[in-house]
């Protein structure tokens, strides 16, 4: 990880093999804006480089995840079509490393996850929250279509019917309904938040990182049809079969040592 990184926006930290990467603009809470877009891509970017980072955790700063997009600094902006479709397709390419990354990314949540940081919850493979996380795809209030990869994600989740709900109604999903939804893993009040990430953050960090991108690369497929989906999961368990992780957890098994990857039990 590079020591001369310095970010306005965002802070990201790295201990024991898990990344912290915190949105950090609690004045207006967390609110999403092209700098905090383009300190993402940097960040991520660092991340995928270095292979000594096993799991990322995303949060956000004082008790806030995302309020959304700053909507005083894109009304500032004077853009034609032309503009805004460069401007969505530079985002697409700044946070497509976040939505692909081949480790875990946890999403803790506290507070608003509303628009775009509804969004970035959205792209994690879990997500933990507390009580009074909120969560609103937003965009309809103002006018615009659901933006940072929803339209991707979110029917994976809810599937098609809640999600096209979700996105027009624009409403208010407590913390709650969130989990009762699936958007949810688990509820934890706010002082053992962090505490539940870095132990599943930690956890994750000693499985296997051939068995967990393959996991994850396979489960984001698009194909959906058995024959494709086999063939994927035959030459996976080819690669996994393979690697020393494999054969060193077999061997512990067999000599009934303690297990190289455990979950962590929930509090």
């Amino acid at each position: 990880m590079p020591s001369d990184l310095a970010f306005e926006r965002i802070r990201l930290d790295v201990q024991d093999q898990v990344a912290i990467l915190t949105l950090n603009n609690p004045c207006k809470r967390n609110a999403f804006d092209l700098l905090m877009r383009e300190e993402i891509g940097l960040a991520m970017a660092c991340v995928r480089q270095d292979l000594g980072i096993r799991a990322l955790i995303l949060t956000g700063a004082d008790g806030h995840f995302c309020s959304g997009g700053d909507l005083r600094n894109m009304a500032s902006v004077d853009l034609d079509n032309a503009g805004w479709h460069q401007r969505m397709q530079s985002l697409h390419h700044g946070l497509r490393d976040l939505l692909t990354l081949d480790r875990p990314v946890i999403a803790a949540v506290d507070g608003a996850a509303a628009g775009a940081g509804f969004s970035l919850a959205l792209m994690a493979d879990f997500v933990l929250a507390t009580p009074r996380a909120r969560f609103c795809m937003s965009f309809m209030k103002v006018g615009l279509v659901p933006d940072c990869a929803a339209f991707y994600t979110l029917p994976r989740i809810v599937g098609q019917q809640r999600a096209r709900e979700l996105m027009l109604s624009a409403r208010d999903v407590g913390a709650a309904e969130a989990l009762q939804l699936g958007l949810v893993l688990e509820l934890h009040e706010p002082d053992g938040l962090m505490a539940r990430a870095r132990a599943m953050a930690g956890s994750l960090a000693q499985a296997s990182p051939t068995a967990v991108s393959l996991i994850k690369r396979t489960l984001a497929s698009p194909a959906q049809d058995l024959a494709t989906l086999l063939e994927m999961e035959a030459s996976g368990q080819a690669l996994a079969a393979g690697t020393p992780y494999h054969h060193e957890a077999v061997q512990r098994f067999l000599n009934k040592e303690p297990a190289l990857y455990q979950w962590p039990a929930n509090p």
